[in-house]
C-alpha cells in the first residue's frame, strides 16, 4: 500500500523501471491493467493522490482492492457483491468508505491522543512533558495524563479539593505528634506526597509508593523538580544538579516500587492514604494490619457508579451491601465505605473513629482514626447495622440492635405506608455504618490549618462540614473551639494546642505512655457524645404540588423554632439534615408554603397530605371563599 508514502517517495516509487509494465498497487487488474511508468504515474496522481487524506506528513490514498465488501445486492435470482472504494486508517487499520468520514475518523483519534501509527517504522517524535502547578508544587505529567487507561502517571485536576482535605487532616495529625511517618500508597505523579513534604517539612517523613516503573521514574523527576532529595532502598540519591543555584534543602522523600499491600504489610505508618483507581476494598486489610495506634487512615473511592447505586450488583460484589437509589444516595455511599473500613479494622482487633466523610461528584473520601484493642473493635462492629427504607415516602430508620426475629419489621418505621399502601413497601439496605460521620473538634482544627496554609477553596466546604457536624446553621456558626483548656487563636479560629505538661514526661524519640493514650481516646469519645442525626431530606423531593415552598434558609429557621436540630449538608445543596421525623418535616413545609396560582385555588380545595394535622395553620389564598374551604 502507498498509505505511508510521502510525495517524494511516491514519485520515486513510480519513476523507477519506467520501461517495464507495472500494475497499480491500489487497483485490481480488471480495473486498471499494467502499463508503462509514465501512465501509471499519471493514474496515481490524478486518482489516488488527488483525493487522499493527509496526516502528519503521510497520505492515505483511496484503495480499490477487494479489502472491503459492501452489502450484496439481490438482482433476480443472482447475488452480486460489489467491491467498494475505501481508505485505510494509518492508526488503527480500519477501512472507511467516504473521504469526509475518514477525516472525521482521524480527528477523533487526535482528540483521544491516539497519534502513533502501527505501520510507521520510524519512531514518532516524543512530546515534551507538561509541567503543572498546584499548591506551590510543580509536577511533570505524561501525555494523556487525565486518562488513566492511556498513561502510567494519572493526574486529575478535579481532585484538587480532595488533596487539600487530606493535607489538612495530615497537618492536624502532625500537630499531635512529631515526626510522623506517612504513606501515599498510589503515588502516580507524586503530587500529594510532594505537597506533604514541601509544606510540613520536618514534621513528616514521606514515603511515596507505586507499582509502575514509569510512575516511579516520574515521581523521582518531580522530586528533583521541587528540590527534594530522593531515597531509594535506604540509600539517598544526591543530585546536586537538581537542587541547582546552590540552594540547600534537607527534605528527603522515600520512593518505593512495590505493591501497596506488600509495603503496608512490611512497615508501620502513622498516616496512610489509599487512592486506587476504583474501589479500595482490596487494600483495607493490609492498611489496618500495621497502622499505629491513634494513627489515621484516609481512603478515596472513585467507583461512584457502584457506590451511587448505578451498578448495584458491583456494590454487592465489592462491599457485600444491598442498595437502591434514594434521595440520600451520597450519604449512603459514605456509610457503605465506612462499614467496609470498620469490618476490616475489626478483623485486625482495631476500632475506628470517623473523623470526616465527604461524598462529592467525583469521589467519596473517608478519614478515620485507628483505636487499637478488642474493645474499640467491638464497639465499631456494633455500629454496622441494616437500614429499613420505605420506597413510598423514603422514610428510613436503622434496625434495632437485636438478634431476635421481628414479627413486623414495618412497625419500626415512623411512617404508616405499609398500612395504607398495598404490597411490600420497604426494603432492607446495608449493612451500613450507623454512627456519626464527623468529628467536630477535628474539623475545626482542619479549618484552622486551611486558614494557616491559605487553602481558600477548602474553607467553605470545611465550614459547611463543621455546621453539619454540630447540626446547626451557618448563621449560628462559631469559630470558638469546644475545648476550654489550652486554646490558641489565630485568624479568628480557636484550636486546642497539645498539653505541654503531658508531653514533658515523654522521652524524646519515644511514644506517649499508655495513660496519655487512654486519655486521648477518652477525649475523642467525648467529642461525639451528642447523637448525630442520620441522613437528610431533600426539600424539593417532599414539596407540595401547586405550592411555592419557602426559601431553604428560612425553612431551616422554621424547623429550628419548632425545637428540632437542623443544618444544611454538603451531600445535597437542597438537603436538610434534621432529627425531625418526615411527618413533622412535611407539616412545617406545608405550613409555610404559599399557593402558586391565587386564582386557581378558588376552584377547589388544596389536597394536603395525611401527615398534615388539621390544627396547623395554612396560608389561605386571596379569595375568602377559598380560605374557608381549607379549614
Amino acid at each position: 500500500k502507498l498509505a505511508d508514502l510521502n510525495e517524494g517517495e511516491f514519485t520515486l516509487a513510480v519513476s523507477q523501471n519506467t520501461d517495464l509494465h507495472k500494475p497499480c498497487p491500489l487497483c485490481p487488474e480488471e480495473k486498471f491493467k499494467a502499463c508503462y511508468g509514465h501512465k501509471l504515474h499519471r493514474h496515481l496522481q490524478n486518482l489516488h493522490w488527488k483525493i487522499s487524506v493527509e496526516f502528519e506528513g503521510y497520505r492515505m490514498c483511496i484503495c480499490h482492492l477487494p479489502c472491503r465488501l459492501v452489502k450484496p445486492n439481490l438482482v433476480g435470482d443472482q447475488t452480486f457483491s460489489k467491491m467498494g472504494a475505501h481508505y485505510h486508517c494509518i492508526i488503527c487499520s480500519a477501512t472507511i468508505a467516504r473521504r469526509t468520514d475518514m477525516i472525521g475518523h482521524i480527528n477523533r483519534h487526535v482528540n483521544k491522543g491516539e497519534t502513533e501509527s502501527r505501520f510507521i517504522t520510524a519512531p514518532a517524535p516524543k512530546s515534551s512533558h507538561e509541567v503543572l502547578k498546584e499548591s506551590d508544587t510543580d509536577v511533570q505529567v505524561l501525555p494523556n495524563y487525565s486518562t488513566p487507561q492511556k498513561t502510567d502517571s494519572y493526574f486529575n485536576p478535579k481532585m484538587k479539593l480532595n488533596r487539600q482535605l487530606i493535607f489538612c487532616a495530615l497537618a492536624v495529625l502532625a500537630e499531635e505528634r512529631k515526626p510522623i511517618e506517612c504513606l501515599d500508597a498510589f503515588g502516580a505523579t507524586g503530587i500529594m506526597g510532594l505537597q506533604w513534604a514541601k509544606h510540613l517539612r520536618s514534621s513528616v517523613k514521606v514515603t511515596i509508593n507505586d507499582c509502575n516503573e514509569n510512575s516511579v521514574t516520574m515521581i523521582q523527576e518531580n522530586c528533583h523538580l521541587n528540590k527534594m532529595k530522593v531515597k531509594l532502598n535506604a540509600k539517598e540519591e544526591d543530585n546536586d544538579e537538581a537542587l541547582g543555584g546552590g540552594e540547600q534543602n534537607t527534605d528527603t522523600i522515600e520512593v518505593t516500587k512495590m505493591d501497596a499491600n506488600v509495603i503496608m504489610h512490611m512497615r508501620s505508618f502513622d498516616f496512610i492514604h489509599l487512592d486506587p483507581f476504583g474501589t479500595s476494598v482490596n487494600y483495607l486489610d493490609s492498611a489496618f494490619r500495621n497502622v499505629r495506634n491513634l494513627g489515621i487512615v484516609s481512603l478515596t473511592s472513585t467507583d461512584i457508579s457502584s457506590l451511587y447505586a448505578k451498578a448495584q450488583h458491583v456494590a454487592l460484589r465489592h462491599y457485600g451491601c444491598n442498595i437502591v437509589r434514594t434521595e440520600y444516595y451520597k450519604e449512603l455511599a459514605a456509610r457503605i465505605v465506612i462499614a467496609a473500613v470498620a469490618r476490616a479494622a475489626a478483623r485486625c482487633n482495631k476500632g475506628i473513629e470517623v473523623l470526616l466523610a465527604v461524598a462529592l461528584e467525583h469521589f467519596v473520601l473517608v478519614v478515620v482514626r485507628v483505636l487499637r484493642g478488642p474493645s474499640p473493635a467491638d464497639d465499631s462492629a456494633k455500629k454496622v447495622r441494616y437500614l429499613i427504607h420505605c420506597q413510598w415516602c423514603e422514610e428510613r430508620i436503622f434496625q434495632k440492635e437485636s438478634n431476635m426475629v421481628e414479627e413486623n419489621p414495618y412497625q419500626q418505621l415512623p411512617c404508616d405506608c405499609h398500612g395504607s399502601m398495598p404490597g411490600k413497601t420497604a426494603v432492607v439496605l446495608g449493612p451500613l455504618w450507623s454512627g456519626a460521620l464527623f468529628n467536630t473538634g477535628f474539623l475545626r482544627r482542619m479549618l484552622f490549618e486551611a486558614v494557616q496554609y491559605g487553602l481558600d477553596e477548602t474553607q467553605p466546604l470545611l465550614k459547611t462540614l463543621v455546621c453539619e457536624a454540630e447540626c446547626t446553621t451557618l448563621k449560628n456558626f462559631s469559630t470558638h473551639s469546644p475545648y476550654d483548656e489550652n486554646k490558641q487563636e489565630e485568624c479568628g479560629v480557636y484550636i486546642k494546642t497539645p498539653d505541654t505538661s503531658a508531653e514533658s514526661c515523654v522521652l524524646h524519640g519515644k511514644r506517649k505512655n499508655n495513660e496519655v493514650v487512654r486519655n486521648a481516646a477518652k477525649r475523642q469519645k467525648s467529642d461525639n457524645s451528642a447523637e448525630h442525626p442520620a441522613f437528610y431530606y431533600n426539600i424539593h423531593r417532599h414539596s407540595i404540588k401547586g405550592m411555592n415552598m419557602p426559601k431553604l434558609n428560612k425553612f431551616l429557621n422554621y424547623l429550628s423554632e419548632a425545637g428540632y436540630r437542623v443544618s444544611r449538608t454538603h451531600f445535597d445543596p437542597m438537603g436538610v439534615r434534621t432529627n425531625a421525623p418526615l411527618a413533622q418535616f412535611k407539616t412545617i413545609l406545608v405550613k409555610y408554603s404559599t399557593p402558586t396560582y391565587t386564582g386557581g385555588q378558588a376552584e377547589g380545595p388544596l389536597h394536603l397530605t395525611e401527615d398534615v394535622h388539621m390544627g396547623d395553620q395554612v396560608p389561605a389564598a386571596a379569595d375568602g371563599k377559598a380560605g374557608d374551604r381549607w379549614w
